[in-house]
């Protein structure tokens, strides 16, 4: 269903069960599930979150202003890049980091081109560093490079199965949802992506997948088009 795919995948997911630093076991599974995909022919970009080690807004009021923080926690998410980027290689797949500012000599300056003649050789394109600016989430970054790449889907990676009513781990009796529009998940105020990347992928439109990228298989899965997660569409 989906040949070029944006894959969306949170800090704390690379942190294992703790959410925090850098997990062995969740790096491995991690890159043997992508490496499954791009060996079935999938082209598959991937951008990270930077959360298990340091989330920008969160250094608000203990002594980084939001600049400062949201710059840290970009260089965050190039540090998950490069770990996830060995990880890869472990499982014989090329793999490059690509950053929005220049980080020579550790990865190379993000160029769409580049990027697209890379995941084309069957290689896989970790895009970090956000957008380079402030005050942009991982999850506006996401959105702008697929656009950018044209992609056919963003793959957003979470700990649940896709949207629910409310969260699911808090409230047992949430409801989910298989499929959404945008302007559906728009009015109920669902949190799908933040509303810079909402925007952007409903002007694409590129549609969203949101799923449990820990659930064996899970990935490969929704390459496939199979209906899991929750489907959010123009």
């Amino acid at each position: 269903m989906y040949k070029r795919v944006l894959l969306k995948v949170s800090g704390e997911s690379l942190g294992g069960p703790a959410g925090k630093g850098l997990d062995e076991v969740s790096l491995k599974k991690f890159a043997g599930e992508i490496a499954t995909a791009v060996k079935a022919g999938y082209q598959i970009a991937i951008v990270n979150g930077g959360g298990n080690i340091f989330r920008g807004i969160q250094g608000i009021g203990k002594g980084y202003d939001r600049v400062t923080g949201d710059r840290m926690g970009m260089l965050a998410t190039v540090i998950n890049s490069l770990a996830l980027s060995s990880a890869l290689r472990s499982e014989g797949i090329d793999a490059e980091v690509f950053t929005a500012t220049n980080m020579a000599p550790f990865a190379k300056l993000y160029d769409r081109d580049n990027a697209v003649k890379f995941m084309e050789e069957g290689g896989v394109a970790l895009i970090s560093g956000g957008t380079g600016n402030p005050f942009f989430s991982t999850d506006s970054g996401a959105a702008l490079r697929a656009l950018e790449i044209k992609a056919d889907a963003v793959l957003k990676g979470t700990r649940v199965d896709g949207v629910y009513t409310a969260d699911p781990e808090k409230d047992p009796s949430a409801k989910k949802y298989d499929e959404l529009t945008f302007q559906e998940a728009l009015v109920k105020h669902l949190k799908v992506m933040d509303q810079t990347a909402f925007a952007l992928c409903e002007q694409g439109p590129v549609p969203i997948v949101v799923f449990d990228i820990n659930q064996e298989g899970a990935l490969l899965k929704v390459l496939k088009g199979d209906k899991i997660g929750t489907l959010v569409h123009a």
